[in-house]
């Protein structure tokens, strides 16, 4: 009843706010959906104590109605209860709810509440029914229910045609991620005839051996899985190369950008990968391929965001590159350091993200940093909340005594980075470090152009410059003692003294993966790489928008093909339109103009339906009421009749 409840109560939420919400009213919908997922965040903490403290009860399973049954195929619908799960739905449901109640200061003036936030539940729902699943089936249910509720919630504002685009994009661009995905889960049923996790799990070590042939080469059947089940992650979880999606998210609603980015669907993908770790122990040459993309995500997604202007957009990128150092975590055997950043990236993005939020509320809608500055002496209370983000996120610490979150989580990959056996993990460490230097230069420069200088907003805008009501605000405060102490006090825990026994069989390592280990012994000047890079950072952005704010305008005149390179992102949309969304659009109007209107319309049944139309017309036109007229159609009837048979006649 207790994992029943987290599970579903999101969805009684949402059920009774999308059905009957204009009937209960907008702030009753609110409350409602608000309190129900609140309720399940508290359970959701009760969970983790028990299952990675106080019982350690590992690898429940609760089954919770049959499922399908067709011939091997036999499936329930189930609950699985682990350390992973646990965390997860933390995770989920914590930041969940603190996105419902500031949802209800942020959206109060808008007329489809209670649609939003029966949208809001069905997206936290569809999450918690994929990180408890016991099977991959049901694992790919909450893995497209993510997706179609965030179409839903990022075209929410349905009457701009930027978030219908932006939707569609994101769906269709995740798409192609899931098409990997299905496959992967088709190869693993014809190879293990099952699709539930113990037994697919408990196989797999059988079939590291066994190869398969793949247009005349030979693979591993273990890594071509892999393979194909990492092409969805990198989907879900916009890794480079499908990660184009991403910062067009943002024409949602700002709570929207904070439950997707913190909590929701970018962290399915990693959860995909640690859930799989008894799969990709057995395939380090995929391991080797999602250390590649994750670091390469994580310094493409950090340039990008060095030059953008929007507030959102900014931290949008960092999340994308958050996640690449999640998967170089996972890539290189880390498993339990990668679920860490994810847990403790939760709470300072989602921090950072609603701060975003009440600056922009603050600002009548004004989402470009170039008409902000100054603010930190109108909403100083935003400001506070937005500098705990930014130095839990650029990994402020002292080695050895104190740090901020991102300090013990994101750290920690970069010695694992250093650490690796693999020989990617070289450029892995080289570009994590980098990506740092980038991380703290792109936040301490949202800050600066935001809160510091002088303002640059129009009058009418600073007239109704104004701080965020406490509904908006109080929220915050759970996420700034996440984004303070998660990192430390999770740390022994997640993963270092009692790693083994916190995880227990939640995560799978083999024997020889001593990387947990190993991380922990580096020197110290490894250690401080990333601390001495954050202070670089935050030193060029202070000279640049604080002492020398007319430079960086110089610095992109004077650079122009790089400027505009980091500004259109890397042209990665350019490029997919010419060889992706131009030859379609070009096809479609061959087979609609010549194949559907000149061809199927002409000669089809639309063709014959319109001469048969025109005929008629013809034949009712001889109807014309006379007489004579008949009786003259009549008579050449008659002639033709006696002609036939006299005709006929002679020739027989």
């Amino acid at each position: 009843m207790l994992y029943s409840s987290i599970v579903f109560l999101p969805l009684i939420g949402a059920i009774l706010t999308g059905l009957f919400g204009k009937t209960i009213g907008a702030r009753k919908s609110e409350l409602i959906t608000s309190i129900l997922v609140a309720i399940s965040a508290l359970l959701s903490w009760y969970v983790l104590l028990n299952v990675g403290w106080v019982d350690g009860k590992n690898d429940q399973v609760i089954v919770i109605l049959k499922w399908l049954s067709s011939g091997a195929l036999d499936l329930s619908w189930s609950i699985r209860v682990d350390t992973l799960t646990a965390v997860m739905l933390v995770v989920v449901n914590t930041v969940s709810a603190i996105v419902h109640f500031y949802s209800i200061g942020y959206m109060q003036d808008d007329p489809s509440r209670q649609r939003f936030f029966s949208y809001l539940s069905l997206f936290t729902f569809a999450m918690l029914m994929l990180v408890t699943s016991n099977n991959f089936l049901q694992l790919f249910f909450g893995w497209e229910g993510v997706g179609l509720a965030s179409y839903l919630l990022i075209g929410f504002w349905h009457h701009k045609e930027s978030a219908n685009n932006a939707a569609i994009k994101a769906f269709i661009v995740n798409r192609v991620g899931d098409f990997g995905f299905a496959l992967g889960i088709f190869c693993i049923f014809y190879f293990f005839g099952s699709l539930d996790f113990n037994t697919v799990f408990s196989n797999a070590s059988d079939l590291a051996d066994k190869k398969i042939n793949i247009f005349g080469y030979s693979i591993g059947a273990i890594s071509f899985i892999c393979f194909l089940l990492f092409i969805g992650a990198m989907g879900k979880s916009a890794q480079f190369l499908l990660h184009t999606w991403l910062p067009d998210a943002m024409e949602g609603p700002t709570p929207v950008s904070a439950l997707i980015h913190a909590a929701t669907m970018v962290t399915a993908g990693v959860f995909l990968v640690a859930r799989c770790s008894p799969l990709y122990e057995l395939a380090p040459s995929v391991m080797s391929f999602i250390v590649f993309i994750g670091a390469t995500t994580a310094i493409f997604a950090a340039s990008v965001a060095l030059v953008q202007n929007d507030i959102k957009k900014v931290i949008a990128y960092s999340t994308c590159s958050q996640l690449g150092y999640m998967f170089v975590a996972l890539g290189v055997g880390a498993y339990q350091v990668g679920i860490f950043h994810l847990f403790t990236h939760a709470f300072f993005k989602a921090l950072l993200f609603l701060g975003a939020g009440s600056v922009i509320h603050a600002m009548s809608n004004e989402q470009d940093m170039r008409y902000m500055g100054g603010l930190r002496k109108f909403i100083p209370k935003t400001y506070i909340l937005m500098l705990v983000g930014t130095l839990a996120l650029t990994g402020f610490g002292v080695p050895g005594l104190f740090g901020m979150a991102g300090f013990y989580s994101k750290d920690a990959i970069v010695e694992a980075a250093y650490v690796s056996s693999l020989g990617i993990g070289s450029y892995a460490f080289t570009m994590l470090l980098v990506a740092a230097l980038m991380t703290s230069f792109y936040s301490w420069r949202l800050i600066f152009m935001t809160f510091h200088g002088t303002p640059r907003a129009s009058k009418e805008v600073m007239s109704h410059l104004h701080e965020s009501p406490n509904i908006m605000l109080i929220p915050l405060i759970i996420l700034v003692i996440g984004s303070i102490f998660s990192g430390y006090a999770f740390y022994d825990s997640f993963i270092y003294a009692g790693f083994k026994e916190f995880w227990a069989s939640s995560i799978f390592i083999l024997k020889d993966n001593y990387i947990l280990k190993e991380l922990h012994d580096v020197s110290y000047l490894i250690k401080w790489s990333p601390t001495i890079m954050m202070i670089i950072g935050v030193t060029f952005a202070y000279y640049l928008y604080i002492r020398n704010p007319h430079i960086p305008q110089k610095i992109a005149k004077d650079q122009e093909v790089l400027y505009s390179f980091l500004l259109n992102k890397w042209y990665f949309d350019e490029i997919y339109n010419y060889i992706f969304v131009r030859p379609a659009v070009l096809v479609g109007k061959i087979f609609w103009k010549r194949g559907d209107e000149n061809i199927i319309n002409r000669f089809g049944p639309d063709g014959i339906s319109k001469q048969v139309v025109k005929i008629t017309k013809k034949i009712v036109q001889l109807q014309s009421g006379l007489i004579y007229h008949y009786a003259f159609s009549m008579i050449i009837g008659l002639t033709f009749i006696v002609t036939f048979y006299i005709i006929v006649g002679r020739g027989s």
